[in-house]
């Protein structure tokens, strides 16, 4: 199989999941809508796609679920930055416990600190940016501990025969 059909194929079926599941699986925190499932796929597409493809993925699940009125404005800088560092650091360490480091700091402190300015003057959002830290952190989380039992339980067995395949 053609690498970049591959990165494309998954890139998109994780944008449909993360689409459906960002408007299934959610909770109110604080000032923020939490979508702990973003947040598995992020860490999911950061350890196979890379953090390219997994920002990519976070872009494009954001866009979609603005579009259609389930999600704010604040999950572009809530999922990218999570996405990509999950991806760089998996790039760099290949360990999944990096992914889901990056996405717990992407997210959770980097995506909150920049999510705060666009809260306040996109959305008048009077709170204090302590508020959307520990939300935001809570999401990520939530979605972060899923995403490493899940890839944790099948890495060996389901995972690593096929990215060996892809990367020959």
């Amino acid at each position: 199989m053609n690498k970049k059909v591959y990165y494309l194929t998954l890139t998109s079926v994780l944008v449909a999941l993360g689409v459906i599941g960002g408007s299934l699986f959610e909770f109110t925190v604080g000032v923020a809508k939490v979508a702990p499932m973003q947040h598995l796929i992020n860490v999911v597409s950061g350890a196979l796609l890379g953090p390219w493809w997994a920002m990519t993925q976070a872009f494009l699940t954001s866009l979609i679920r603005n579009l259609l009125g389930t999600g704010t404005i604040l999950a572009f800088p809530g999922s990218m930055f999570g996405a990509f560092l999950s991806g760089l650091l998996f790039r760099y360490t290949k360990r999944l416990i990096a992914a889901v480091f990056g996405e717990l700091i992407g997210t959770g402190i980097i995506g909150a600190i920049a999510a705060y300015p666009i809260a306040a003057w996109l959305l008048g959002a009077k709170g204090a940016l302590w508020l959307f830290v520990p939300s935001f952190f809570l999401s990520a989380l939530v979605g972060s501990v899923i995403a490493y039992v899940l890839l944790k339980s099948i890495w060996a067995t389901v995972i690593q025969p096929q990215l060996n395949r892809i990367n020959k």
